[in-house]
């Protein structure tokens, strides 16, 4: 039963959304030797803004209003980059003579352009963007976080619609 808690629900969200960042960087970037594209960077950026919001849910008062309003900030760092990853999985979906050339990298563009422009381009795509390193059953790297997106879309919006969603599990569990 002690396991059966909002707090432990948002640290594994936490620990989840850390271990995806963590498996990034380690395997794909230290590993493969793949660079990480502006789009992955984004993604990277959202998974970090649910651990973020995932920890301090854990930290707090389970059946309180801070509980449903970080699961809401949480929800819509979700959603964002759900979109981003959905963008992502389109742009590799395209034939390679439609997708843009690859133009200069993200931390050139954030140096040098106003952050309008630089969100601008990134969203339009590169031929970075576009290239298939990796897939696990069908699915790219992109599709993947995808797939995490909606999953902690799911959980926190539920968890900022319905408060303590464990303690609804403890009651259908205990009859």
């Amino acid at each position: 039963m002690f396991l059966l808690t909002s707090r432990w629900l948002n640290f594994l969200l936490a620990l989840s959304a850390f271990s995806l960042i963590l498996t990034g960087i380690l395997y794909f970037q230290n590993h493969l030797g793949m660079l990480p594209c502006p789009l992955c960077v984004f993604q990277r950026i959202a998974f970090m803004g649910i651990i973020l919001f995932s920890l301090l849910a854990a930290l707090v008062k389970p059946n309180g209003k801070a509980l449903r309003v970080l699961s809401a900030l949480g929800f819509i760092v979700a959603t964002i980059g759900a979109g981003i990853a959905a963008r992502h999985t389109w742009l590799q979906g395209n034939p390679a003579e439609y997708m843009p050339s690859c133009g200069p990298d993200l931390s050139y563009m954030m140096r040098n352009f106003p952050m309008q422009d630089v969100i601008s381009t990134v969203f339009q795509g590169s031929g970075d963007c576009a290239d298939l390193h990796w897939s696990f059953l069908g699915l790219t790297i992109p599709g993947w976080a995808l797939v995490w997106f909606v999953f902690f879309m799911v959980v926190l919006g539920l968890q900022a619609w319905k408060g303590d969603l464990m303690a609804l599990v403890r009651r259908r569990i205990q009859g």
